[in-house]
């Protein structure tokens, strides 16, 4: 395995470097704003190059459309209006930054160019119950993903500084809400894609995500000592 391998499965299992874990020891700083719309921008631009300009028969079938709308839906939210809505923030040093727009580069390619190009589904597949479920967990992912988000950057009234404690929706259950969302979502998409490259890409994000909850959950818990006793990392009630 490559150096550069290694570093990848080293931050799997690390704070990924980014936020209140920011570190220069990971390269310059890149403001917070630029890192997040440039580094998403692969996973939206790069999959609609793919519907819009390549010979791509399999977007006429009706379960490969909705599987494209529910990955393009994802990132025209993450690149074009979530970095925007961004309020202050630490700036993304620069090697996070760097890896996450790679990332972005291969995984738009590869969902987008095995739905667009290779995935065949059965005529009834939207009506399977995997379909169903899965489309109605994304959605309820994502939901939850935007809702969250708008808690944590309404936290601070203009001219606050400093963190607090996020309040309301699964906040109140859980430290990581945000990361419970999109966990959720790509849950759901890999049970309604029902593929390899899906089911990869949830396992990754499950991965990354769950680290991270965790780091977030002890760092509120060392942080605040009136923290919500009850409040789990990641699962409601469990963990």
């Amino acid at each position: 395995i490559e150096c550069s391998d290694w570093f990848v499965v080293y931050l799997l299992f690390q704070n990924v470097p980014y936020g209140r874990y920011a570190s220069s020891v990971y390269g310059f700083p890149v403001n917070v704003k630029f890192a997040w719309f440039i580094q998403e921008m692969p996973s939206l631009f790069l999959p609609l190059a793919l519907v819009l300009w390549t010979s791509s028969a399999k977007t006429s079938l009706l379960p490969n459309q909705l599987l494209i709308a529910m990955f393009l839906c994802h990132y025209f939210q993450r690149t074009l209006i979530y970095p925007f809505l961004i309020r202050g923030g630490k700036p993304t040093p620069f090697a996070s930054f760097a890896l996450a727009f790679v990332f972005c580069i291969y995984n738009g390619y590869m969902q987008i160019r095995y739905l667009s190009h290779y995935a065949e589904y059965p005529a009834y597949w939207v009506s399977h119950p995997c379909f169903i479920a899965g489309s109605c967990l994304w959605l309820v992912g994502w939901l939850m993903n935007i809702h969250s988000d708008h808690i944590l950057r309404n936290l601070r009234k203009p001219g606050e500084t400093g963190y607090k404690i996020p309040r309301g929706g699964m906040f109140q259950y859980v430290s990581g809400a945000n990361f419970l969302g999109e966990i959720t979502e790509w849950a759901g998409f890999a049970l309604a894609a029902h593929s390899i490259h899906s089911s990869a890409f949830a396992i990754f994000t499950t991965v990354v995500l769950t680290s991270r909850a965790m780091a977030h959950h002890k760092w509120y818990i060392n942080k605040f000592e009136d923290y919500p006793k009850s409040r789990k990392a990641l699962i409601p009630f469990v963990i």
